[in-house]
């Protein structure tokens, strides 16, 4: 610890990287649960070659050197570095699992031959969100370097900017949301008024293709980061002594649990199933 003078924890008018001590068990079990899902997507990855889970892999490792911060963070709270090195990143992996997202409802749409019922058409569905996406993550990101310069007008700035890339990221995955339900929802209406024959005919789809089961996925891991982006909102909304900033544990409930869940949920209903079927009935 450094013998220069710091503030109190406690102290509401003064700017510090943590209200609390960092947990260090906490840290530990979270870089270890990471690390497990990570390295199983890479396997599958590779294995499977959906090269389009790529965000979602570097979002995982994102996630794990984020905990290796915290856990630096724990030995001396005051050091900027591990702490900006775990704000950063544990800040900006769910944009990249969002990119993945956007993804696979594209390769949905691709198996289903039904790009008729989706709101926006398939060649600029996943331009059109992770374009999004990327300009949400960038703007995280330039708050979060913002935030680097150290001074406190400067930390500030970044929080505002942060925001900004915030509520971003919550109107294109809202806006999403709205283009996956109305897909669903046309087609699931068409497939109960028309027989279902070959591929070489104008009917929909064969109901023996599972895509119902990846699309209800999309939606599971969509209300998983739509919360957590939510709770980041919130919590720099409040500012640097706000209510859940100065609690550690909302932290772990409201943003590692659920981002855990995300990658441990694609571990078991992973998209190659998507791309495998579609390349068969091409």
């Amino acid at each position: 610890m450094s013998s220069t003078y710091h503030p109190s924890l406690d102290d509401p008018d003064a700017w510090v990287p943590y209200r609390y001590h960092p947990s260090r068990p906490a840290a530990i079990v979270s870089l270890v649960a990471f690390s497990i899902t990570t390295f199983l997507h890479c396997y599958q990855v590779c294995r499977r070659r959906t090269w389009y889970f790529i965000p979602l892999v570097i979002g995982g490792f994102f996630e794990i050197v984020g905990f290796i911060g915290r856990i630096l963070s724990s030995n001396d709270l005051w050091a900027l570095g591990p702490f900006i090195m775990q704000s950063l990143l544990l800040l900006v992996a769910p944009a990249l699992f969002a990119a993945s997202v956007y993804i696979i409802l594209g390769r949905i749409i691709l198996l289903t031959d039904a790009e008729r019922y989706s709101l926006v058409r398939q060649k600029y569905l996943t331009k059109l969100f992770v374009t999004g996406d990327v300009i949400s993550f960038l703007t995280q990101c330039c708050g979060g370097g913002i935030q680097a310069a150290g001074s406190l007008a400067l930390l500030h700035a970044g929080e505002k900017i942060i925001i900004v890339g915030l509520f971003l990221q919550i109107f294109f995955f809202g806006f999403f949301i709205v283009v996956a339900g109305l897909f669903n929802y046309r087609l699931s209406r068409a497939e109960s008024f028309h027989p279902i024959n070959d591929r070489n005919s104008t009917a929909i789809p064969t109901h023996d293709l599972p895509w119902r089961r990846h699309l209800y996925t999309l939606y599971v891991v969509s209300a998983l980061i739509m919360i957590r982006s939510i709770f980041r909102v919130v919590e720099y909304l409040q500012g640097n002594n706000g209510y859940l900033l100065r609690h550690e544990i909302f932290l772990y409930i409201f943003d590692a649990l659920l981002m855990f869940i995300v990658m441990a949920i694609f571990n078991w209903i992973h998209p190659a199933e998507v791309t495998d079927l579609h390349q068969k009935r091409i």
